[in-house]
């Protein structure tokens, strides 16, 4: 009996699990391999950057136009930024309001991303449509940042601060506003629902269950 109950919670707990991995999660997005000033374009849609870097992975991700890439300028480019949370690479924009991110097959749960803004606030919007359409999932003001925080031993723009903003439903885009050539972004990822951990913690209490029971 004792065999035939723990069988069935580990079928159970992998089908179960079978299920979370279908999750959608965003990849993580840290922008090395593009050159200074270089638009993102297709870069993460299996193309290049408007200079031609890559191929890219192809992850079904695009950006507008006016999404650029910035290296840090202790690494050689001309970004004033520091303490960047992944090697010397960030993301900025030049004109416009905000950048769009499309997301073609979806991501789920929550974005999670750094950023740096010392002069003025910014956004992140997240809509259910692509090119920043259809409806609003969840939309959030980015505080101000620390000034000259954290450079390296330049950048003004430091440290860069974690956000993350969670919501409901499927998004295919996200535009990330502020004003332009005064706000940064880095390590724009996803943390899908923890319902791994939930699983497995519920696998080991039935097993405990399982074997409290047999010792009556």
């Amino acid at each position: 009996m004792k065999k035939i109950f723990c069988s069935w919670v580990i079928v159970v707990s992998i089908m179960l699990l079978g299920f979370a991995g279908q999750a959608e999660a965003l990849p993580l997005l840290t922008f090395e391999g593009l050159q200074n000033g270089e638009g993102v374009e297709n870069f993460y849609n299996g193309g290049t950057g408007s200079a031609g870097s890559g191929p890219g992975p192809n992850l079904g991700i695009s950006f507008s136009s006016n999404a650029l890439a910035s290296i840090d300028e202790d690494a050689g480019g001309t970004g004033q930024f520091g303490n960047e949370p992944s090697e010397s690479t960030a993301l900025f924009f030049l004109d416009g309001s905000s950048i769009t991110m499309n997301v073609s097959s979806g991501f789920q749960n929550q974005l999670t991303f750094f950023y740096s803004a010392p002069f003025s606030t910014g956004s992140v919007t997240i809509y259910d449509g692509p090119d920043a359409t259809g409806n609003v999932l969840a939309t959030a003001t980015l505080p101000t940042t620390p000034l000259n925080g954290a450079p390296d031993p330049n950048g003004i723009f430091s440290p860069f601060v974690g956000f993350s903003i969670p919501f409901n439903g499927v998004a295919l885009s996200v535009a990330f506003g502020g004003d332009p050539d005064f706000i940064v972004f880095d390590n724009i990822g996803s943390v899908p629902e923890p319902a791994t951990l939930l699983l497995l913690g519920s696998g080991l209490l039935g097993l405990g269950w399982a074997k409290r029971k047999n010792k009556i």
